[in-house]
């Protein structure tokens, strides 16, 4: 793939089909998570990290949103494309697979690098109620949280492969695969299951942002856990447990007083 081929691009081609990649991976990720999330909770080989009832109109709110932030994404790519167009980036010409793996991992790295440092900012308190809350309407997760944001969190989150692409000229293949795995990974992260091994402690695993959305602060990391443990930002493994308590025995109440002859 060379420039000029690239420069040939509509930019309404550019922008459209951006928007329909990340429909499509949305889509598929979504309804792929909430399947495998439905099967082992029904046969028992997983349980819900938070058990507190997800609010009525949630998922339709977090549709809504998704569908925004897939815009924002999808119309995004503009700006890689100009860059490439203007000869301010470059992307190699073809995807030797060693190179694609390579780079998919420095991407990923990067990914984290930027991920933790857009989500700390946004939990300064003005930020966090601004933008971020929008994304923390969303207390219990579901495997449709994950594109859930502010437009302007979208926009940042959204920028994460521009700075690479200024130093490296990275393939095709790894620049279209970083938005796949990220986004398997968030629909993991926010799919309310423990979907890895505790061993595996050097990734981020669904409990660590569950208590994220839980309490409200920590673990700002994405895929990997060295941010949070480096920076004292990770939480302990019981850091919810008041928390989803309270919520569970206001539910309770809440039940027996709706309940028919229930005393007032």
């Amino acid at each position: 793939m060379q420039a000029q081929d690239i420069a040939s691009w509509h930019p309404l081609a550019v922008a459209l089909g951006g928007v329909a990649y990340f429909a499509a991976i949305y889509l598929a990720a979504g309804l792929i998570g909430g399947g495998v999330r439905a099967v082992l909770l029904r046969a028992g080989r997983a349980r819900a990290l938070d058990p507190r009832r997800v609010p009525a109109g949630q998922v339709a709110r977090e549709w809504r949103q998704s569908a925004l932030s897939i815009v924002i994404f999808g119309a995004g790519l503009l700006l890689p494309w100009w860059m490439v167009v203007h000869g301010w980036a470059a992307v190699h010409a073809s995807n030797p697979p060693a190179r694609v793996l390579i780079e998919l991992l420095a991407l990923l790295v990067w990914n984290d690098i930027h991920f933790y440092a857009v989500h700390r900012t946004l939990h300064h308190p003005r930020l966090l109620r601004a933008v971020h809350m929008a994304h923390h309407q969303s207390v219990v997760t579901t495997p449709w949280s994950t594109y859930a944001f502010h437009p302007v969190e979208a926009l940042l989150l959204g920028s994460v492969a521009i700075p690479p692409m200024l130093v490296w000229h990275f393939t095709p293949l790894a620049l279209a695969l970083l938005p796949v795995l990220s986004l398997t990974y968030n629909v993991i992260g926010h799919a309310n299951f423990r979907a890895l091994p505790r061993r595996w402690q050097w990734l981020s695993n669904a409990h660590d942002h569950h208590l994220h959305h839980a309490c409200h602060r920590g673990n700002y990391g994405f895929l990997f856990t060295f941010m949070d443990r480096w920076l004292g930002t990770q939480l302990p493994p019981d850091a919810a447990r008041a928390v989803i308590d309270a919520g569970l025995a206001r539910e309770t109440r809440e039940a027996r007083d709706a309940a028919p002859g229930a005393v007032r």
